[in-house]
């Protein structure tokens, strides 16, 4: 089949992304350079947040934050007041009584923000930093800002420093290590930040075929790009490899290859993928013992963590975002299945502290940025989870590091992922109420989709049609519901063809399942 070409706005993009890749790759990081620069970012947090915000929110007149924190009464000075008289978790705090927050919905301006006599309705682009067109100078205490076509080293520069402590704390010498995800910018990232943080991946699989139909030439070119640009500073990046999940057995020989050369594989993915490898290898008899994986994107549960333990194979999880990056991974002595250290270098995370109806649950995640070359500027921003922070020691070697926080047993409130793959609740609710009874019949409290953990801690999602509708082709209706999810930005479209490939939908007519105060909810978990 010929290959789609690329726009002109997608070549010029790809001429800005290309400039700054083989500086970046140039300036690899060592071990002692990315702990120098840990110690020197925690001792001067406040700092940090103070030049953040007087650069790309009182610097930037479009800041969404600003009439929030107008209507605040918080100006600049009162901030670095604040700031030096209750820390940093202390100030967000204070700003967040004061209504300086965000909702999912704000920040994404499906909703408009209301705060007393303040209304406004956000512009998302208007959440990138604005300095992102500013280079950062490789040494922390630089404030270099001379112009640059990108921020693209500084950017994965800070990405490679947690990547690299939590390597070395995790005793990666020897490891040889593959990249697994779905076409798009989440695995570019990924390869250069792992050879950055010299831990050059060797091998990058995807569980979606990039030339399938309705994806950009992007997804096929971006690659290609990444990888001629890092021939430049003489560092080769590996090709994509398609891999379907209903035939894992490329990845399977590829590790057992790796284990025999003495080297155990590292796998960082999706929790699903490795799970559903795992399970793979039990049951067609492969050995792959001594294999690590990096997992992230989904609930790492008990069943799950445990499921890739049973082969053999260590695993860590991994929490973050596309607006905050990675926030925390993997403690290595974990009182819980997901316990992980926060980066608290680069994030700040508060929590309400008791139930707001219609708002937030009492422990959900605000976050936010406190590094200048942050993708996106958060203030108090809620990314839709949930979850237990705490301080308690654990002694393992990511707290010998400096990151003493804990975040475990992360749930969305606001959020459908499966595979990796995120919705917002409410695009899944307009299908669930809109679409699909104007083309099966019956109201908004006749469809129904329930999360739940299938068979070996699989992700399963099921699509609940109530019976009274009587017959119905239910092919049509998962067909219906998942090109629904997939129209829109080609990056729908790719989340549309994982959970095609992964049979993670399944439609049975029963009726949707009520709460005990009888109501029915959209999205709903299944009962444990």
């Amino acid at each position: 089949m010929r290959e789609s070409l690329p726009s002109i706005g997608e070549v010029l993009n790809g001429i800005r992304f290309l400039v700054g890749i083989p500086e970046g790759l140039r300036h690899r990081l060592t071990f002692e350079q990315a702990l120098a620069t840990l110690r020197y970012r925690l001792e001067h947090r406040t700092e940090a947040l103070l030049e953040t915000a007087r650069r790309a929110i009182y610097g930037y007149p479009d800041s969404p934050y600003l009439p929030l924190l107008n209507f605040a009464g918080c100006e600049y000075g009162d901030l670095e007041n604040l700031l030096n008289a209750e820390g940093v978790e202390g100030a967000l705090h204070t700003l967040y009584q004061k209504g300086v927050y965000l909702t999912v919905e704000e920040a994404k301006g499906l909703q408009p923000v209301v705060r007393g006599s303040a209304h406004m309705t956000i512009d998302p682009a208007n959440l990138r930093n604005p300095l992102m067109g500013t280079q950062v100078n490789w040494g922390d205490r630089g404030r270099g800002r001379g112009r640059s076509p990108s921020m693209v080293p500084a950017r994965y520069r800070e990405r490679a420093i947690n990547t690299c402590l939590h390597l070395h704390a995790r005793g990666a010498e020897g490891w040889v290590h593959a990249i697994w995800g779905v076409p798009g910018g989440w695995p570019l990232d990924h390869l250069l930040e792992y050879s950055i943080a010299q831990a050059r991946p060797s091998r990058w699989f995807s569980s979606v075929d990039p030339s399938a139909a309705g994806l950009g030439a992007r997804y096929l070119w971006s690659g290609r790009l990444l990888r001629w640009a890092s021939l430049a500073a003489g560092v080769r990046l590996p090709p994509m490899e398609y891999v379907p999940l209903d035939n894992l057995g490329p990845i399977l020989m590829w590790m057992q290859g790796v284990l025999r050369s003495g080297g155990p594989p590292h796998i960082h993915t999706f929790v699903s993928n490795a799970v559903r490898l795992c399970a793979a290898a039990a049951s067609t008899g492969v050995q792959i013992e001594g294999a690590e994986f990096t997992v992230v994107g989904e609930p790492a549960t008990s069943e799950r963590m445990a499921a890739i333990r049973q082969v053999g194979a260590r695993v860590a999880p991994a929490y973050g975002s596309t607006e905050a990056s990675y926030v925390a991974k993997g403690c290595l002595a974990p009182q819980a299945p997901d316990d992980m250290h926060v980066f608290n270098e680069s994030h700040a995370l508060i929590q309400p502290g008791a139930d707001v109806p219609g708002l937030f649950p009492g422990q959900a995640l605000l976050i936010s940025s406190l590094r200048p070359t942050a993708s996106f500027i958060l203030l108090n921003a809620s990314l839709g989870d949930s979850a237990t922070l705490s301080q308690q020691p654990c002694g393992c070697p990511m707290e010998d590091l400096g990151w003493t926080t804990h975040l475990h047993t992360i749930r969305s409130f606001e959020k459908l992922t499966a595979g990796g793959i995120t919705f917002l609740d409410v695009d899944v609710i307009r299908v669930l109420e809109e679409l699909l009874p104007s083309r099966f019949g019956g109201g908004p409290t006749d469809y129904q989709l329930v999360e739940q953990e299938g068979e070996g801690g699989t992700p399963q999602l099921r699509l609940l049609v109530h019976p009274r509708l009587g017959s119905m082709d239910e092919d049509a209706v998962a067909n219906t519901f998942l090109t629904a999810i997939g129209r829109g930005a080609a990056a729908e479209r790719v989340a549309e063809l994982m959970w095609r490939e992964a049979g993670f939908l399944q439609v049975q007519r029963l009726p949707p399942i009520s709460t005990s105060s009888g109501k029915i909810l959209h999205i709903a978990s299944a009962p444990q």
